[in-house]
């Protein structure tokens, strides 16, 4: 499944709550806060989207909108704002800052996941599934989605990815990926893979150990 990461940002509990249930069983990952105060204070690297009110106390959608658009990291993130019908000065405001598209309140859903599509195609958001690494920009994705790996793990499982159905030695992976010989013992590779394996859930399954021998990626 190509899951898209969305966040909802609403201050109408019912509405937001709802509306994530209903993006859940379309095959979205969503989170749902009630105020753009908490959605830019929980970071917003990683979404695909964000599903903006713009009538909320503290920090409105305009002005959130202002903010994400000054930051390089989330600059590009798309948003459609949620808006109340009263509010087309706003919306129009909105789309002037950079927002992507508009939906008026009270909407019906196959119009929302009509519109979510749309953005996200235009976008140019593509999710590709499973596990990948990337050596030239030293990124690692699941499922589209974004993990921040330390060293030592990255390069664990970037090795496990170009070399799959192999089963490495502990000597082996000394060797690669702690070259620098300093000491390193058992136990530390296997709390490096214990971690790594928790990071790419559900894919931490695939990196197996065979006893007294090693570790390998198995599809």
């Amino acid at each position: 499944m190509n899951q898209y990461k969305i966040l909802i940002v609403d201050d109408e509990e019912p509405l937001r709550l709802g509306l994530q249930t209903y993006l859940k069983l379309e095959g979205y990952d969503v989170d749902a806060v009630g105020s753009a105060d908490e959605a830019l204070s929980n970071g917003l690297d990683g979404y695909d989207l964000i599903l903006l009110d713009i009538m909320m106390d503290g920090v409105s959608g305009l002005e959130m909108v202002q903010i994400l658009k000054k930051n390089s990291i989330t600059a590009n993130i798309p948003v459609i704002f949620l808006t109340a019908k009263n509010s087309e000065d706003d919306m129009v405001s909105g789309l002037n800052l950079g927002a992507d598209d508009y939906i008026t309140k009270p909407y019906s859903i196959k119009n929302l996941l009509a519109r979510i599509t749309a953005v996200l195609r235009r976008s140019g958001i593509k999710k590709e599934n499973g596990v990948v690494c990337d050596r030239a920009s030293l990124t690692c994705s699941v499922d589209g989605r974004m993990v921040k790996l330390p060293k030592k793990e990255f390069e664990l499982l970037a090795l496990f990815l170009e070399n799959r159905g192999r089963i490495f030695t502990r000597e082996e992976l000394f060797e690669r990926i702690w070259p620098e010989h300093s000491v390193v013992v058992d136990r530390s590779i296997d709390v490096h893979i214990t971690r790594l394996r928790g990071k790419i859930v559900p894919y931490g399954k695939h990196i197996v150990n065979r006893s007294g021998y090693g570790y390998g990626w198995q599809d």
